[in-house]
């Protein structure tokens, strides 16, 4: 299963929040944010309430920026 972050990524742009930025803001590398942003790890849910603050995400819309499912190229 593959999330989705085209929107999270669309407001960091938004916010002018650097991936490496919002990395050391969670105390992870730019790498592995870089993983987690392209499905190749999880994020933690401390880590997804840290970005929610930084980034203004309320707690409504978590699920939009953090758990819709990415659609499947056939």
């Amino acid at each position: 299963m593959a999330f989705d972050y085209k929107k999270l990524l669309g407001r960091m742009r938004e916010r002018q929040i650097t991936q490496e930025a919002l990395a050391a803001m969670i105390n992870n590398s730019p790498t592995t944010l870089s993983l987690k942003l392209n499905n190749k790890a999880r994020f933690k849910q401390s880590e997804i309430a840290t970005i929610c603050d930084a980034l203004d995400i309320s707690a409504e819309d978590i699920g939009q920026y953090f758990f819709t499912l990415e659609v499947q190229k056939i």
